[in-house]
């Protein structure tokens, strides 16, 4: 691997940079499994403990709200501390809530699930910053490789937590108490990034901070975020009973998500790499949106046969709009602490909103009695991500968007 620009100050720059690279993708694939572990248990879950279904929603419905949460303070934690520092108290967390998860009672399953939403929001937000400071030759196929892990351990969690439920007497809390090994074993791998020493960021001034809040880049960055999260959220909670209403046994069904998220996997690869080689991403960005148009056209049709289809255009879309999203936290940004401001405060309005989406269409769903109207709202939401989409894609950085408009206000005030 070649030597990383203004990265460690140590000779061996080889060894730590394959470390570190392994390290990121170790914290990357605990970004998502010990969420998806959930979904395929909620029943036995919620037939062990008493519980009722919407009790039992909360589980996948409350770190979502966890990363609305914390989102946006985990830039202030890592300035404080150090990045490397609070990714590992956020593995430590993590370890920490999944044992206590583990333990059979209500009051554990919810406190461990609110401790591994908090630990997972930190990793969230600042591994696109680590990939911006350590890796800023390399950002789009990073980026790249990391969503790629994130979404097949997502994709493993959801598929294995049955069968290894099954095993001896493990059940569901066994079943989900073994993805702590893999948390161990990344953290004793992240370690040695803790007694790096790191130079100063190629880039960073002492420029004014950016008001992040005031730029119209950094909505269109956010609401691109949220939108594609609460089309994707809101498809893998309800995708499965839109189908049984037109036909589908929950078996096919089943596989049908399975399809989508299949489809899902290889464009969070090649996006970015093609991203990171474009002057801005404006037709990748509108290439998602109508994706996302076409897919819900295919499902509001209500056709047995285009469902398939309706899947896989979704599941790229899908692909593209978190990959998209990673890249713009990375590529609209001057340094690393940006890019880690504005991966805090996408990721927290964006969860937000994809812990509301589903329970917005499930209420839609019991006023109109059917679909139609869910899936209506769904392609109103493909509308923002259009809108979004293309402010976020046109070339600049939020630094930039406001030297620019201070230099307007500097002229007119002369």
């Amino acid at each position: 691997m070649e030597k990383l620009p203004g990265v460690y100050t140590n000779n061996n720059t080889t060894k730590a940079s394959w470390l570190l690279l392994i390290g990121v993708l170790l914290v990357g694939t605990n970004l998502r499994v010990p969420i998806t572990s959930v979904g395929a248990l909620i029943t036995f879950i919620r037939d062990d403990l008493g519980i009722s279904n919407s009790v039992a929603g909360l589980i996948t419905t409350l770190p979502l709200l966890a990363f609305a949460i914390l989102s946006p303070f985990a830039p202030k934690i890592a300035n404080r501390i150090g990045m490397e520092w609070t990714i590992a108290l956020s593995l430590a967390v993590l370890i920490t809530g999944i044992i206590i998860r583990s333990i059979t009672g209500i009051t554990f399953l919810f406190i461990g699930t609110l401790f591994i939403g908090l630990a997972i929001a930190i990793g969230n937000v600042l591994i696109p910053a680590i990939i911006k400071m350590s890796f800023p030759l390399k950002i789009g196929i990073m980026t790249g490789i990391y969503a790629v892990f994130m979404n097949i351990f997502g994709a493993l969690g959801s598929g294995l937590s049955v069968p290894i439920s099954s095993i001896g007497n493990m059940g569901w809390q066994g079943a989900l108490g073994i993805w702590g090994f893999l948390a161990v074993i990344s953290l004793l791998i992240w370690l040695p990034q803790l007694w790096k020493k790191r130079e100063p960021e190629a880039g960073v001034t002492t420029e004014p901070k950016t008001n992040l809040w005031r730029s119209p880049l950094a909505w269109g960055v956010t609401l691109f975020m949220g939108g594609q999260s609460l089309a994707f959220y809101t498809l893998i909670t309800w995708m499965p009973d839109m189908l049984n209403s037109i036909g589908y046994n929950p078996g096919t069904a089943g596989w049908m998500v399975f399809l989508l998220q299949a489809a899902l996997i290889p464009t969070t690869f090649v996006v970015p790499v093609i991203a990171e080689r474009l002057k801005n991403q404006i037709g990748l960005a509108v290439g998602t949106a109508v994706l996302f148009m076409i897919g819900f056209c295919g499902l509001l049709l209500g056709s047995v046969m285009l469902v398939p289809l309706s899947a896989i255009l979704l599941g790229i879309a899908g692909g593209s709009g978190f990959s998209l999203s990673m890249m713009f936290f990375t590529i609209r940004t001057k340094d690393g602490k940006e890019a880690a401001e504005l991966s805090g405060m996408a990721q927290s309005f964006g969860y937000l909103l994809a812990a509301g989406g589903p329970v917005l269409v499930g209420v839609l769903h019991d006023i109109s009695d059917g679909w139609t109207l869910p899936i209506l709202f769904l392609l109103l939401i493909s509308v923002i991500i259009l809108i979004a989409g293309i402010v976020s894609g046109k070339e600049g950085t939020v630094s930039n968007q406001f030297k620019k408009k201070n230099r307007k206000e500097l002229a007119r005030g002369h």
